[in-house]
């Protein structure tokens, strides 16, 4: 990628797009183009060609994307397929389109079958039944990772994309109801201090492991595989270790200070028992992660108390 170089971060002002464009400006780029989804409705084809056209970026890196938590991905089903697949479609055909010089598609761990075999490896992908809240996010992201393959074997282009293992930091969403489990942890929990809550009621039994990993790990990855990877299959990323979602909730616990008890509400859905990402591509071509749990939650913690006026107490 050159310095001087024009880049499209489609997303910019979310957790992902955001940790790109800080990783970007510290390695010294400049030239972006941005549009809010005010400004460019990525789900309207005429209007992503017509900003293509006009804008000409030579690199983009597609991070937006309806996304959200088991209650938000189960109860918008038909939104988080649509919305998706034309998100993606509209952005990979104009890049195609315009003469892009290169594109890294975002996808998500939740692409892999409900009981593939741990740690998940990319060759797991379409070998069994996707986890049933998730169902419509995953094929919209299986969707986008055969296109981009498509484009590639059809037209040349070079087209990658990259599967994050659950991510979290900087700019994420901590709303109850359309976050992940980590902010909505922090949020939870923070709240409950303050208010002087004797228990937290948190879903599930607390067994699922999970494996988070912190957005400008994700961000540093993304742009080391733009400048160092280009094949037609797609590359996990991750850390390659996870903790229990009680684990998680006893870390988060520490790091906001609440002292009250957890209670723990088992009527409530567990989703997949287990999602850790096999990083031996990703290893074998020379990247590995460096912010570890307990210093990224303390780092996402400060971001929510510099956010909290946005939130209701």
């Amino acid at each position: 990628m050159e310095k001087n170089a024009t880049i499209y971060i489609a997303g910019h002002r979310g957790m992902v797009g955001s940790a790109l464009h800080r990783k970007l400006l510290a390695e010294g780029f400049s030239r972006f183009v941005f549009r809010t989804s005010s400004e460019l409705d990525l789900r309207d084809q005429v209007a992503v060609r017509d900003f293509f056209a006009t804008e000409r970026p030579d690199y983009v890196f597609l991070a937006a994307a309806k996304v959200g938590g088991i209650v938000a991905n189960n109860t918008y089903r038909a939104e988080f397929l649509y919305d998706n697949l034309q998100i993606q479609n509209n952005v990979i055909d104009s890049a195609y389109r315009t003469g892009v010089k290169k594109l890294l598609f975002l996808g998500s761990s939740c692409i892999y079958p409900k009981m593939a075999p741990q740690p998940l490896r990319e060759d797991y992908l379409l070998t069994g039944t996707l986890e049933p809240t998730n169902e419509p996010y995953a094929i919209a992201k299986i969707a986008g990772i055969k296109l981009c393959e498509a484009y590639r074997s059809q037209y040349g282009c070079d087209f990658i994309s990259v599967m994050p293992t659950n991510l979290y930091g900087p700019n994420d969403n901590y709303d109850l109801t359309n976050s992940h489990v980590l902010p909505a942890m922090i949020r939870k929990f923070h709240e409950a201090r303050v208010e002087g809550k004797p228990r937290v009621e948190l879903w599930g039994t607390g067994t699922p492991r999970r494996e988070f990993m912190h957005a400008d790990d994700l961000a540093d990855a993304c742009y080391y595989l733009m400048q160092h990877y280009s094949e037609p299959g797609f590359v996990n990323i991750g850390v390659g270790d996870d903790v229990s979602i009680r684990t998680l909730a006893e870390l988060i616990r520490g790091v906001v200070g609440y002292e009250g008890e957890v209670h723990w509400n088992t009527d409530k859905p567990d989703g997949t028992p287990r999602k850790l990402m096999d990083v031996t591509k990703l290893h074998a071509l020379g990247w590995k992660h460096r912010v570890e749990l307990d210093e990224g939650i303390r780092r996402t913690y400060q971001d929510f108390l510099e956010k909290i006026a946005t939130y209701a107490v």
